[in-house]
């Protein structure tokens, strides 16, 4: 079994680590099932967040017996996307009344368009270190999008883990900034590290991440075949090869430059266009079987492109700075020349 230390947290955990926000999407029963098996083969690092619905509830449901007796054999990290302390402090509650525990592992800014710091007048900062003193988490940790904000937050000294979309689509300066986080010893979670579905091996992704030693991935997790595939590395972890190798380079071949990465943090669209799928059929439709895509339900979603007003909310919000709206125009032109047959997929 493959271990990794989370930076100075000194979180010692299976590099295997549970990403519940899907199973906001699936029954309690369903959810715990998952969670109970995950926790039996191995995993001891869960993700979660104030904003996934019920995903807390569900882990409060799976381990909270188990809580009461072994609490240190499991890591919970969770996030609250509070704007003051006394947000914060709230949503703080909630969450270990949701999980039944009474201390949260890594407690994460979710996604601040700056990184709280002691002094800036919203008192979150204060209200994380109260927190810290009052027992109820244990670590200081921040999950952003944008490597600005993120850099700033790890060079402040003040975060002890940084939670970033890392795959092996990254560009240099996102390696860097894991380099970075090595180099503070801040630990670095990986979020997405299928790249919102555009990367379809999770044994290429996985032998990638384990090139870098201060990576924790988080896999996210809704059905019983994605986990029993991810606790098969547990025991048989993918290694670099050449077929590995030569596959990661077909992928950022085909998916090099401006390409929407699914994240959703430029919804909701004021006139209903599903920009976080719509933006990148042309990868998609690709990359995964084409009958949803190409019928009536996907055709329905494409043609509300032609409803854009080009207000660019949704360009102003991506943390890629990626021009949303054009890459919308582009991807209907795209798709609808698939539909007509003068581009074969």
């Amino acid at each position: 079994m493959t271990k990794i230390r989370l930076g100075r947290t000194d979180i010692k955990t299976n590099v295997v680590a549970f990403g519940a926000l899907p199973i906001q999407r699936v029954s309690a029963d369903y959810a715990v099932m998952l969670l109970k098996k995950a926790y039996e083969a191995g995993v001891t690092f869960y993700d979660t967040a104030r904003s996934y619905s019920d995903s807390e509830e569900k882990i409060g449901l799976a381990f909270g017996a188990l809580f009461e007796k072994k609490r240190e054999d499991i890591f919970i990290a969770t996030k609250t996307p509070a704007a003051t302390g006394e947000d914060l402090a709230h949503d703080l509650e909630t969450s270990l009344k949701l999980l039944k525990t009474d201390y949260i592992d890594i407690y994460q800014y979710h996604n601040p368009a700056t990184a709280p710091r002691p002094g800036d007048k919203s008192g979150l900062y204060e209200a994380m270190q109260d927190a810290k003193k009052a027992g109820k988490i244990r670590h200081i940790g921040i999950t952003n999008h944008s490597v600005k904000c993120a850099k700033e937050a790890v060079l402040s000294g003040l975060y002890d883990s940084l939670q970033f979309p890392f795959s092996y689509l990254a560009t240099q300066e996102e390696i860097d900034l894991v380099h970075l986080c090595r180099d503070k010893d801040v630990g670095f979670i990986a979020m997405k590290a299928l790249s919102g579905g555009l990367i379809t091996r999770a044994d290429a992704a996985y032998a990638y991440l384990a090139e870098h030693d201060n990576v924790l991935p988080i896999w996210g997790v809704q059905r019983v075949e994605e986990l029993d595939e991810l606790l098969s590395f547990i025991d048989k972890p993918p290694a670099m090869n050449d077929e590995i190798a030569a596959q990661i380079e077909k992928d950022r071949l085909a998916l090099s430059g401006d390409f929407c990465r699914g994240c959703a943090y430029c919804m909701p669209c004021p006139v209903d266009i599903q920009i976080n799928n719509a933006a990148r059929m042309r990868q998609l439709i690709r990359r995964s079987p084409t009958t949803f895509w190409l019928g009536e339900g996907g055709q329905a979603m494409m043609n509300k492109i032609d409803d854009c007003m080009d207000c660019r909310q949704c360009a102003e919000k991506c943390p890629y700075n990626l021009d949303t709206p054009e890459l919308l125009r582009q991807s209907l032109a795209d798709y609808r020349a698939i539909l007509s047959g003068e581009i074969s997929v």
